[in-house]
């Protein structure tokens, strides 16, 4: 059971780094570390709104998980359509206040010059892509609930796929250039969101469909707004730690914020690859709670931490054999390869020190234990300001690396210290 939704998910969160690394390929054979940067800053810009926002698909996964485990079809169909109205809603406010996003985002990232203009440009673009995006978070979710791993292969295949090719094409083919790359996602978004939605209401029994009434009821509403309020500010505590991250490695200079740029995509595929157990994790711990079974839950995590810690080695392995080598594909300016190669170590050890952080997410995803989860990250949050602070002092940039490699371990301990505590309660006689 791990592996049927672990194996599709890990090959389907891998095709979302991969577009992040061919969108910083392409603006990197523009010649212009300027637009490698403003790539860099928009990124991080729209991951501080969108991710924040991934509460819509963490809750619904949890949720839809648990009905499931408690044999309830009809409360897992409530729990999509509440989230697919919120994050429809969101994505509408998301444009709108796209300009004084924009503008408090430059301010706080100290961006100025052609790299804030290149941000400016690439942001604008892609918030068109809002109610697609978050509407998306929820079709996930509910797959992801029920367990559906190759239809979520499908669906991020679709999504990242089709803007991969259209980043290249529009980039670099008919010369759209960073403008090509943002309108190459709106459109991926919108295909995704367009099939996903199709493919879930054919799969829907509407013997089971619930009502007007079932789905705005109060009590539930309010049980998924809880939920959705804790890890919406563990998401934005998340973002804002790679926003203060990049906020510091912009004092080095634009050479060592292009560095940056091309490893932290080496993070994002460690992360989104490791993903798959975390998600198989979020899935079955869910049942389990929902049955309240423990003996499932207990041999999900032990399982989804040993494989998740067997992956995290052999792609930190990877990157430090065929880093120097990937760097050389992603910029064709030599100051950039050589400072990048210089804390290519740092980079793929995050793999490694972020991998628990990872799993113990998912388990606490699907337990819906999301006030753990967001005062832990507020706790690990303080620590690597705290540590970014002091070892940038000392060290330069290889210290906010050294502070984000503790950082991510810091999490999946404080994590892991109180889930003995919380299994006991969860599964105490009643």
């Amino acid at each position: 059971m791990v592996f049927a939704i672990a194996v599709p998910m890990t090959l389907a969160f891998l095709t979302t780094p991969l577009l992040g690394l061919v969108d910083t390929a392409v603006v990197g054979r523009l010649g212009d570390a300027a637009l490698l940067g403003g790539l860099a800053i928009a990124a991080i810009l729209f991951d501080l709104v969108f991710t924040t926002f991934n509460f819509l698909r963490s809750a619904t996964t949890g949720l839809v998980a648990q009905a499931m485990g408690r044999n309830d079809p009809l409360e897992e169909q409530a729990v999509f359509w509440r989230s697919l109205m919120i994050s429809v809603v969101a994505g509408v406010g998301i444009i709108a206040a796209t300009p004084l996003l924009l503008a408090a985002g430059l301010a706080f990232m100290g961006a100025q010059g052609e790299v804030a203009a290149a941000a400016s440009t690439y942001l604008v673009i892609r918030a068109l892509s809002a109610p697609a995006a978050l509407a998306n978070y929820a079709i996930l979710g509910y797959v992801l609930g029920r367990g559906m791993g190759g239809t979520g292969l499908l669906l991020q295949s679709v999504i990242n796929g089709t803007n991969i090719v259209l980043s290249v094409w529009f980039g670099l083919g008919l010369g759209y250039g960073l403008e090509g790359v943002a309108l190459a996602t709106v459109i991926a978004e919108i295909t995704g969101c367009a099939l996903g939605f199709l493919i879930i209401r054919l799969r829907f029994d509407r013997a089971n469909s619930p009502s007007w009434k079932q789905i705005i009821d109060r009590p539930s509403v309010m049980r998924l707004m809880a939920l959705n309020g804790d890890i919406m500010i563990r998401s934005f505590a998340l973002i804002a730690a790679f926003a203060w991250f990049t906020r510091l490695g912009t004092g080095f200079g634009e050479t060592t914020l292009a560095a940056n740029a091309i490893l932290m995509n080496f993070f994002m595929v460690a992360g989104y690859y490791l993903d798959g157990f975390a998600t198989a994790a979020e899935q079955l711990a869910g049942r389990a709670i929902g049955a309240r079974y423990r003996p499932a839950f207990d041999k999900s995590v032990r399982l989804t931490v040993f494989w998740g810690f067997a992956l995290a080695g052999f792609t930190t392995g990877f990157f430090l054999i065929f880093g120097n080598a990937i760097i050389g594909l992603m910029t064709t300016l030599e100051p950039v390869r050589l400072e990048a190669g210089f804390y290519l170590f740092w980079a793929a050890l995050t793999a490694v020190s972020g991998v628990l952080a990872f799993e113990m997410d998912g388990v606490f995803i699907g337990a819906t234990w999301s006030r753990d989860m967001r005062n832990m990250m507020l706790l690990s949050l303080a620590l690597f300001i705290g540590l970014s602070i002091a070892l940038t002092q000392v060290w330069g940039n290889l210290g906010l690396w050294i502070s984000l490699n503790i950082f991510l371990a810091a999490r999946g301990f404080t994590l892991l210290a109180i889930l003995p505590r919380r299994r006991d309660s969860a599964f105490a006689p009643a």
